[in-house]
């Protein structure tokens, strides 16, 4: 392997000084007078895609915008139930021998946890403000435990394209987007995730590399078949919300759909799933970099499945 190019020691130390510095508490975003505003889409069109759905009108594309923004942080909230186990375990192979990286870990699980737990109680403030049930896929710990049945190698190379992900959904869609008008409550909601979870993908960058180096070149090839068998299973799983989100969007409008009205909104709403939760993170350069240097002999198969997911 070429070694990724990151100071390990510097870099644990800065993450922890950089985690200390936006620290932030769940009852500081939302809660008591800081309530979603339904009268105003959630998400980005460019994540959402509901505008090109010709069967829907004005409102039903903001309700169904909103049920998008519901689902985008269900998954989320689900990665991180198995994002936390996963850096408790790499824990154990830092010890006290290395107490920076111990402490910058185990910082990284809280945020974590703090996370699912912001998400939550977004998701009981939802329910109360969008007046019907909007289901997500599950149940959460169960799917958890079958990615965390994989090789931790392509269990980390997972939270590495999601964190990359993450970073690339806040900078390029929300942050400067002045235009559509979103909710600025849930925009702040992602802001602040965006917040800690820049420091994250350092730190997995950073376990990638030690995992590669405790490995023989096939147990490598093996870690790196697992997370390509874990991209399906994650669009398995993404198809399944999808088909959640137009029950969500019937119930909520009172409107039985024509099969072909169903059919539009699941095609254009099975691409925008795809490209938000798989493509936007697996072509991201940073995460193409690191997966370059891991294992260059499956570059041209990361893109191959890159086209598949990027429509």
């Amino acid at each position: 392997m070429t070694a990724i190019a990151i100071n390990s020691n510097q870099s644990y130390a800065q993450s922890l000084h950089r985690a200390a510095k936006v620290n932030w508490r769940i009852e500081d975003l939302i809660g008591g007078d800081k309530r979603l505003d339904f009268s105003k889409r959630f998400m980005p069109e460019v994540l959402a895609r509901v505008n090109q759905i010709s069967c829907l009108n004005a409102s039903e594309k903001l309700i169904l915008n909103q049920i998008r923004g519901n689902s985008y942080l269900h998954l989320f909230g689900l990665v991180e139930e198995f994002i936390v186990p996963c850096v408790l375990d790499h824990v154990k192979t830092t010890g006290l021998t290395d107490i920076t990286a111990t402490q910058a870990l185990l910082h990284f699980a809280e945020e974590e946890s703090k996370h699912i737990r912001l998400f939550r109680h977004f998701a009981e403030e939802f329910e109360i403000g969008f007046g019907s049930r909007c289901d997500g896929i599950g149940p959460v710990q169960d799917i958890a435990n079958a990615v965390l049945q994989h090789r931790p190698l392509g269990v980390v190379l997972i939270i590495l394209y999601i964190e990359w992900m993450t970073q690339y959904h806040y900078l390029a869609s929300i942050r400067d987007n002045f235009g559509e008008s979103l909710d600025p409550q849930f925009c702040n909601l992602l802001r602040n995730h965006w917040l800690e979870e820049a420091q994250h993908t350092t730190l997995d960058t950073l376990m990638v590399e030690q995992l590669v180096c405790q490995l023989e070149p096939s147990e490598v090839e093996a870690g790196v078949e697992d997370f390509f068998k874990l991209i399906e299973f994650l669009n398995g799983g993404l198809m399944m919300q999808v088909q959640l989100d137009i029950e969500s969007l019937a119930r909520a409008t009172g409107r039985t759909f024509t099969e072909a009205e169903k059919q539009e909104i699941q095609t254009v709403q099975e691409q925008s799933y795809r490209w938000t939760f798989i493509g936007s993170g697996i072509t991201h350069t940073q995460f193409v970099e690191t997966f370059k240097q891991i294992s260059p002999v499956q570059q041209a198969r990361l893109l191959e499945v890159a086209e598949i997911y990027c429509q």
